[in-house]
């Protein structure tokens, strides 16, 4: 039996220093020191702690597979002791995306947002993980489609034989808790009159058509549909394998080189210009924004990270590059474009998504005022 190796991407926002800006170094402590312990413990076999934004993440690549109570449990007791310590310290949203009280297994639905890969290594096996900030899972679409289904951003959906089947989509109804798995070319229409639709239709999984080959994984969280109102936005994170009969890296990175609209920012209530940052620059200040992403690159080999002579895994900060700039300044322009509407939309989100919102407050104190006509 191939033994099989595991990457899972947990996040949560524990807590964050001056307003909804960034995660503070006592959190980060907490964090590699219950990674390190796992790792002395053979639980897990490398790991990687960074933040974007809020958002604490969890990078962890082991072989218990997918769904693995104890790796859970390992994430959701990392994220409790570190949610124990921002409220010791005042933090701002201590403890926000812990929405229930007991573990039950899994962190699923409890308000940490999950991705989760198992895989077969092949000879060379390069990762991208992706992490966004004051967004929400629908963000992913749009680049999703680019990479995977789009010749004029993908050249070897073209010219590579092994990808010249096409690649399937699972999309998630996040309102009817159904999910359709589309085949593309020969769907594209009808993906992208699911996907287009970003706060409804999520892409959650994306597989090679010829072989099944699972390609990538997202979040798809709806934190308000778990809370019933507004506590935070989604903050998806992504896992995509690279190059061999995949897309390339460059091609799965080149749908950032602009910026494009995502849903969050302020209050998780307006439309933003996705701006792709290196670690150094995931903070969050513009309006709690504009909304971040970032990317690291890795390869796996052996059931853990690629390190280097003294243990330390090889992590690439992929939009630490000036090939982002252009999509950094058009993040700004767009930004400051698009605040002139103040409230009214399309700078604010739909009536729909402000229903978790104070909205419905308003509604019930001037329903009786409201006069047929």
């Amino acid at each position: 039996m191939v033994k099989k190796t595991t990457i899972s991407l947990i996040k949560c926002d524990v807590g964050s220093l001056a307003g909804h800006h960034v995660v503070p170094e006592p959190l980060f402590k907490i964090a590699e020191k219950n990674m390190k312990k796992a790792e002395e413990e053979g639980l897990i076999n490398s790991h990687h702690v960074f933040n974007v934004g809020d958002d604490l993440q969890l990078l962890m690549v082991h072989e218990m597979g997918e769904s693995n109570q104890e790796i859970h449990k390992l994430a959701w007791n990392t994220f409790q002791e570190a949610a124990k310590k921002a409220m010791e310290l005042k933090l701002y949203g201590a403890g926000q995306d812990l929405l229930k009280t007991a573990f039950s297994g899994n962190v699923r639905g409890m308000g940490p947002g999950v991705a989760e890969m198992e895989i077969e290594e092949r000879g060379s096996d390069p990762i991208v993980v992706f992490a966004a900030d004051k967004t929400s899972a629908g963000a992913f679409n749009f680049p999703l489609f680019r990479i995977f289904a789009d010749p004029m951003n993908t050249a070897g959906l073209v010219i590579d034989p092994e990808m010249a089947g096409g690649f399937k989509f699972e999309v998630l109804d996040t309102i009817e808790s159904k999910s359709v798995v589309l085949k593309c070319p020969e769907e594209m229409y009808e993906l992208i009159g699911l996907i287009g639709t970003v706060d409804r239709y999520m892409i959650s999984h994306v597989w090679r058509a010829r072989d099944n080959m699972l390609c990538a994984v997202g979040s798809v969280t709806k934190l308000s549909l778990i809370a019933g109102k507004y506590i935070g936005k989604d903050d998806p994170v992504l896992i995509v394998r690279a190059q061999h009969g995949l897309p390339a890296l460059g091609e799965i990175l080149v749908p950032f080189m602009h910026s494009y609209f995502v849903a969050g920012w302020m209050r998780g209530s307006h439309w933003g210009p996705l701006m792709p940052v290196g670690v150094k620059d995931a903070k969050c200040t513009v309006f709690d924004g504009p909304p971040r992403i970032v990317a690291l690159g890795f390869q796996v080999v052996n059931g853990r990270m690629a390190c280097d002579d003294d243990g330390k895994p090889l992590i690439a900060d992929l939009f630490d590059d000036p090939a982002f700039e252009m999509a950094r300044r058009e993040a700004l322009e767009l930004a400051s474009s698009i605040r002139r509407m103040g409230e009214f939309e399309p700078a604010r989100l739909s009536i729909k998504e402000m229903e978790y919102t104070t909205l419905p407050q308003i509604l019930e104190k001037l329903k009786d005022r409201f006069k047929s006509i």
